[in-house]
């Protein structure tokens, strides 16, 4: 499991607290079935895979697209706001796993080669600085990961962040 550096500097912060929740939604999904992943949990249709949908959605977006880089076809849509959410048939958690880490590797290429405060324009319009998609994607994944912990006690009683190893 990634840590936060103590002594680490701003932009190596960042990036380890975001990879640290990155981390747990991949491993929410672990060891569920197709139907449990995809599994409406809420009254508004939220579940495991559909908030990894639209994770992957986000950072493509929050990186890629803000700092003019391009993406995968995204699954946003102006007549429908909770496409990104939902999971259509013939999506499998392999199949968003791996939308998932292909944003995280892009995203990552985007952390890795701009510095904190080059700014790009978000989908609203505003000039954003990469400080502040990082703070932004920092709180959203956690907020969507600690969705994931209900969802995923809800389903078969797994709590935690984490398998620890023993070592």
């Amino acid at each position: 499991m990634e840590e936060v550096p103590y002594t680490g500097d701003e932009k190596e912060s960042l990036k380890a607290a975001l990879d640290r929740h990155r981390d747990v939604v991949v491993w929410k999904l672990n060891g569920l079935d197709e139907e449990q992943a995809r599994r409406p949990m809420t009254p508004s249709g939220t579940s495991l895979l559909g908030l990894t949908k639209h994770l992957a959605a986000v950072e493509y977006n929050w990186f890629c697209e803000t700092f003019g880089r391009g993406t995968e076809p995204l699954p946003f849509r102006d007549d429908d706001p909770e496409a990104d959410l939902r999971i259509e048939p013939g999506e499998t958690i392999e199949g968003i796993v791996a939308f998932y880490g292909r944003a995280r590797a892009a995203a990552d290429k985007v952390i890795e080669e701009l510095a904190l405060a080059d700014t790009g324009t978000a989908w609203h319009g505003a000039t954003v600085s990469l400080r502040w998609v990082l703070i932004h994607m920092v709180e959203e994944t956690a907020r969507h990961a600690g969705h994931m912990d209900i969802i995923r006690e809800m389903l078969d009683g797994a709590t935690g962040d984490h398998v620890r190893e023993e070592g």
